[in-house]
């Protein structure tokens, strides 16, 4: 099978598209021939090993141990280990997996759910790592509630667009922050006051929020607590490596002065919120936003785009085989 893989930390050009053996499923696996994949910032983090920390999380400090990029999968179960329960041959599924951009994967079967009837393989591969950062920043670290004044900043990303979607289906006051050419997307998804970055700063024009989920932050965590209410809370989902720091370190100690919150955290692959996110979307709730396809043979040009940082929602990657069963 054709299978993207990577040796040394580098550029996009590090990755080469390769054929390996086809994998077989392990007694708690499930064998899926992937019809879609999906990128994240987590994919060209670890690719390039940067920030240092991040090296020092997954191991490998002068050459990276995992080879398999890619996270997000969407596809038909092939086979299934003697141990599984949840999942036959034929079930159409979605979750995450380590080495996604390849022709086939095994999965555990914990992270992966069925995928809905009524959406494409291409939208459910859009959705694990962008959607549930999105839900467990808002309910788990935000603690979001019905009526809260909600500012997500980056909404215009793979995480702000779900963040906009759902904190507006927990019935929230949504502000979107993101550029010109986005305004239009922020305002389809749900927004309900939209700032264009290019012409506004949020944090120096006096409004204040409950919660700001900062999907891609660029701003100091100073101008974040700033713009908060005072009983506050700022989590930082994604964004520059100054400012990632800055809520690992700083986030902890400002935290403990004051009743404003600054959280950092990175999300878990949940099964129970896995499910979840199923509902929201067969319920028409949250619809992924999908700016680029590329062939699984591009995935250089796809990490290539993404970190450019001009990405508006998920950036997808597809399959030949899509056409042939």
């Amino acid at each position: 099978m054709k299978a993207i893989v990577y040796r040394n930390y580098g550029s996009p050009d590090v990755l080469k598209c390769e054929e390996i053996e086809k994998p077989t499923a392990g007694d708690d696996e499930v064998l899926i021939k992937i019809r879609a994949a999906s990128v994240n910032p987590l994919d060209w983090r670890l690719m390039r090993g940067k920030p240092l920390f991040v090296r020092l999380a997954i191991g490998g400090l002068r050459k990276p141990k995992a080879t398999r990029p890619g996270v997000d999968v969407a596809g038909q179960v092939e086979a299934v280990g003697r141990n599984v329960t949840q999942f036959k041959p034929g079930d159409e599924v979605f979750g995450a997996c380590r080495g996604a951009f390849a022709e086939y994967v095994c999965a555990i079967e914990d992270k992966l759910a069925l995928k809905p009837a009524n959406i494409s393989f291409e939208d459910a591969a859009a959705v694990p790592v962008a959607a549930l950062t999105a839900l467990q920043g808002l309910r788990d670290k935000g603690r979001i509630q019905r009526g809260h004044k909600v500012l997500v900043d980056g909404a215009s990303g793979g995480v702000g667009t779900f963040a906009v979607q759902i904190a507006k289906s927990f019935g929230a006051e949504v502000t979107a922050v993101c550029s010109t050419r986005n305004v239009d997307t922020a305002r389809s998804i749900g927004a309900d006051q939209v700032i264009d970055y290019t012409q506004e700063d949020f944090t120096k024009n006096g409004r204040r929020y409950d919660l700001i989920i900062a999907a891609n932050a660029y701003h100091s965590i100073f101008d974040y607590k700033r713009a908060l209410s005072s009983k506050g809370i700022y989590v930082i989902a994604g964004g520059g490596g100054a400012q990632m720091l800055q809520g690992m370190f700083l986030g902890p100690l400002l935290s403990l002065i004051g009743s404003k919150k600054m959280r950092f955290f990175i999300a878990k692959l949940d099964k129970t919120d896995l499910v979840l996110l199923k509902d929201l979307l067969a319920a028409g709730k949250i619809v992924p936003v999908i700016d680029r396809r590329y062939p699984l043979s591009d995935v250089a040009e796809a990490l290539r785009y993404l970190e450019e940082g001009h990405a508006r929602g998920k950036v997808v990657i597809t399959f030949e085989h899509d056409n042939k069963t």
